[in-house]
């Protein structure tokens, strides 16, 4: 057993620790903001973080050999039954930090920990009796706990931590610390707490009699009992206030006093500690999303069975026999093992369109694997491993093959025959994760922990042990991805996924490495000017606010534009925060609406001046040497299956407004080239809805070929169409969309800034005219509360837990997720087969056209001489047939010589 995890005292006594479970996790969940602690689905888990790193650090500060955690079963115990108004004042718990205490008591499994939860007692008895055990079979004992109650179990022998500071500070009450604190020795201190009586249990104290006389009293007396005996010594007011409320400080000294002999499962002897269960650990932090690296870190250098398994094993149950491969060893091995399926590792770098692979390992089933320096390679081994990752008969496992697909033609390598991406398959398994990362992913699916490789593709190579290190870290990472892909191959079945694994998102993977590459060509000198111009306004709003309150103050600092609005120009409040009355953005337009004040127009202004000169230099900066654009696409960011693009972000450029459109106009034709071409859809995500709620009334409202929304308005108020007015044509375009986006009755009032009464009634009468939209809705709900997912029309689940959670907010939020995947996940799933069909029939007809872009449901080409009119017949066929729908797909093109006047 570890030395930190055993240590004993100095005179060799055993260390009990004790924790109180509700107390610290209650503690935590008040500590931690629970928006920055919460899971893809909605699970909250501040206070689990919370309680996980206060568990690290004092199994690490206090090295105990025994431990135990105590909790609540409920508020009704025995004192309860005695004094019906105990803690009853105390409020509901927030439905945040409902299921955290469970999600507690499952790490504690993890790590083979001991808790107890008693029917009718409270955490405190629990502990105060395993305390009372331990000290007489001769221990030490620690107690953690928020409830000063458990003050006066301290002794010699026992010491409470108590938390001072959030969670991050314990201070040590040893019977000098309470006699410091409260004048008393810890056996007083229940008489002193029946005295002061406690607010937060609801027990009374005694008019007029506050700390300072409770503590006189005891020990003018002695103990309790001895001032009740002689209570008509105490003269005055607070002496008769004693006398008149003599029966509920009595009452309160009875339920202050806590329980040493609570009937137990185990005793003090069977709660020594245990080696963790850590593919378990692991496996949990990484379903709650808790990636932190050192909690994780200080976690497991505290399992007491550390020792024996500090090194990460390549494998459960695996073995590799691995060979670092010199010049000319590569074609051999190929020539051996090449033919079975080889799952692939690689350490390369991309950046601003280029980049290099400095090392690859390539595993096998039967525990083969070799590693080599890609700079190493002679001749034979160049051809022979060209030869085979060009060969779509040779099957290859990778994980993220898209960046493999990406860097290799740096090297004159072009990639075929991958059948299994294994971050792909995790996504489709998984959607609402935050991360696949390979090494998240081998611990909880092979239990199998990585020890990581070169981060940065640079050989850190100083001795042949370094180089060896290395060398096993990346061959049992491609080991890691053979043995996921074959897991994964089960799984995707399950989740009819396999599919759409191979027949969709590896061909989108291949096809967006290739527009990666491409990029898109850039007008430098145009979007630096835009950059000045935003610039130049940024300052121009900053001047104007000054201006406009008669002094400066720092635009960005919320504080003080919280003192200037509130304070100073005293405008109406806007909803309270803990910092104060918020400031955002909603928050400044109301105050728009409310004032006549020019302040919170000019820092809308500003903010958004601010924000779009953001963005243009975020474009300048990733402009590559070649004078282009390369933007990195994402397929497993988007629970519902949209794409999204990072350095740079291009969904963050606007598309609907004068300074956004300038923007587009610096993404433009490159040489070589005619033009841009831009296409997609019209009102993708209603033809989707209409057609999977089979509504009459929307299918003939598409059918008829007339202004949707128009129509629907037309229909929806009662009146003809020459009489529907700008207003309508808004409101129901709002509503639309909101149904296709699992948009609730308040949040429609929101956007339309109505009365959520009138959002309702606008609601219920859509409804009424198209009930078949309503049945959809209503179905899709109960039909993925009863199978836990949704589906798209090509297989793309969502799984969605919280449909059936107790939490009301959780459950709210499943609902509208449950409501748009299908439509948002169905209109994803059109837009990449429609990429795949028209890159395979530029192919196909030999075209040198190629696309370059996808960007919410709009594809981007650029046009080759004289291909302009067959590129836009065959984009225009291959996309309007790419499903066949109900309501049949529109589909709308432009052509350019930049992006914007390529606009349709």
């Amino acid at each position: 057993m570890a030395e930190t995890a055993s240590k004993k005292t100095a005179d060799n006594r055993p260390r009990l620790l004790l924790m109180d479970g509700h107390s610290l996790a209650y503690r935590a969940f008040f500590a931690l903001p629970a928006e920055n602690f919460t899971t893809a689905t909605g699970q909250p888990t501040n206070a689990v973080y919370g309680f996980a790193s206060m568990l690290a650090n004092t199994l690490r500060d206090e090295s105990p050999t025994h431990f135990a955690v105590a909790f609540d079963v409920s508020r009704k115990t025995w004192r309860s039954q005695d004094f019906p108004e105990y803690k009853a004042n105390r409020s509901k718990s927030p439905d945040e930090f409902k299921g955290q205490v469970e999600l507690i008591g499952e790490l504690l499994d993890t790590m083979n920990a001991e808790r107890f939860a008693v029917d009718g007692f409270e955490a405190d008895d629990i502990i105060a009796t395993l305390a009372t055990q331990a000290e007489t079979a001769g221990f030490d004992v620690l107690i953690v706990t928020g409830d000063r109650d458990s003050f006066q179990l301290v002794s010699e022998h026992t010491t409470v931590l108590y938390p001072t500071k959030g969670v991050s500070e314990l201070t040590r009450f040893t019977p000098e610390k309470v006699q410091e604190k409260y004048g008393l020795t810890p056996q007083q201190y229940p008489d002193f707490a029946a005295l002061r009586g406690d607010p937060s249990d609801n027990l009374p104290g005694i008019p007029g009699v506050g700390e300072k006389t409770a503590t006189k009293w005891i020990s003018q007396f002695g103990s309790f009992a001895e001032l009740v005996e002689r209570a008509d010594e105490v003269k005055g007011k607070v002496g008769q206030a004693l006398r008149d409320h003599l029966e509920s400080v009595k009452l309160n000294r009875h339920l202050t006093e806590l329980v040493r002999d609570v009937e137990l499962p185990k005793p003090v002897m069977d709660l020594e500690r245990k080696p963790y269960d850590r593919t378990a650990l692991k496996g949990f932090l990484e379903v709650l999303e808790i990636r932190n690296p050192s909690l994780r870190e200080r976690l497991l250098a505290v399992d007491p069975g550390a020792e024996e398994d500090e090194a990460p094993a390549p494998a459960a149950g695996v073995e590799l026999d691995g060979t670092v491969l010199s010049t000319g060893g590569l074609a051999p091995w190929l020539a051996e093992h090449g033919s079975q399926p080889l799952g692939v590792a690689t350490v390369d770098t991309w950046a601003l369109g280029t980049g290099t692979v400095t090392e690859i390992a390539l595993a096998a089933a039967g525990g083969a694997a070799a590693w080599f320096d890609t700079t190493q390679l002679n001749e034979a081994d160049e051809q022979a491993f060209a030869a085979w990752i060009a060969d779509a008969g040779r099957p290859k496992i990778m994980h993220n093959a898209k960046a493999a697909m990406r860097v290799f033609p740096e090297h004159g390598w072009s990639v075929d025959g991958v059948t299994m991406d294994t971050a792909l398959a995790a996504y489709l398994v998984k959607p609402g994760r935050r991360s696949f990362a390979l090494d998240a992913l081998s611990v909880e699916y092979l239990g199998r922990e990585l020890a990581p490789a070169a981060a940065d593709g640079q050989l850190a190579f100083g001795t042949d042990e370094d180089e060896q290190a290395e060398a096993d870290a990346l061959m049992s990472q491609a080991r890691a991805v053979l043995d996921l892909g074959e897991a994964f191959s089960g799984r995707l079945p399950e989740v009819g996924a396999a599919e759409l694994l191979h027949d969709v998102e590896l061909p989108t993977s291949a096809l967006l490495a290739r527009m990666e590459r491409n990029g898109i060509a850039a007008d430098r000198p145009h979007l630096e000017a835009m950059e000045q111009q935003f610039a130049g306004a940024v300052q121009q709003a900053v001047k104007e606010a000054h201006a406009s309150v008669g002094h400066e103050f720092n635009l960005g600092s919320p504080k003080q534009l919280q003192e200037v609005l509130f304070g100073e120009l005293n405008l109406p409040k806007t909803k309270k925060t803990k910092t104060g009355y918020t400031t955002d953005a909603d928050a400044l337009a109301w105050l728009a609406s409310q004032t006549e004040h020019e302040l919170p127009v000019l820092m809308l202004r500003h903010r958004e001046q601010a924000k779009l000169r953001v963005t243009v230099e975020g474009l300048i900066k990733t402009i590559a040497p070649d004078e282009r654009i390369h933007t990195s696409f994402s397929q497993i960011v988007a629970a519902t299956g949209r794409l999204s693009s990072t350095d740079p972000n291009l969904q963050n450029v606007p598309v609907r407004t004068d300074e956004g459109r300038a923007i587009r106009r610096g993404f433009v034709v490159g040489e070589g080239f005619e033009s841009l071409m831009t296409a997609d859809y019209s009102q993708i995500e209603l033809r989707v809805m209409a057609h999977l709620s089979e509504d009459e009334g929307l299918l003939e409202a598409f059918a008829s070929g007339e202004d949707l929304h128009t129509t629907v308005a037309s229909q929806v108020f009662g009146v003809e169409r020459s009489a529907v007015d700008a207003e309508m044509r808004r409101k129901i375009k709002a509503m639309s969309y909101g149904l296709a986006y699992g948009l609730s009755a308040f949040g429609l009032s929101q956007q339309l800034n109505i009365d959520p009464a009138e959002a309702r009634g606008l609601m219920d009468t859509y409804f009424e005219r198209f009930g078949g939209v309503r049945d959809y809705l209503q179905r899709v709900v109960v039909e993925a509360r009863a199978t836990g997912y949704t589906e798209t029309m090509l297989g793309r689940r969502r799984y969605l837990p919280d449909l059936n959670s107790d939490n009301r907010q959780r459950r709210e939020a499943a609902e509208r997720m449950a409501l748009n995947a299908p439509i948002q996940g169905t209109a994803a799933d059109i837009v990449k087969v429609a990429m795949l069909n028209v890159d395979r029939a530029l192919r196909e007809a030999k075209l040198s056209s190629r696309l370059l872009l996808q960007v919410h449901d709009e594809i981007v080409l650029e046009i080759s001489p004289g291909e302009r009119k067959k590129v836009e017949e065959l984009v225009r066929k291959e996309m309007a047939s790419a499903v066949s729908l109900r309501a049949p797909l529109d589909v709308s093109v432009g052509v350019g010589t930049d992006w914007e006047s390529a606009a349709h």
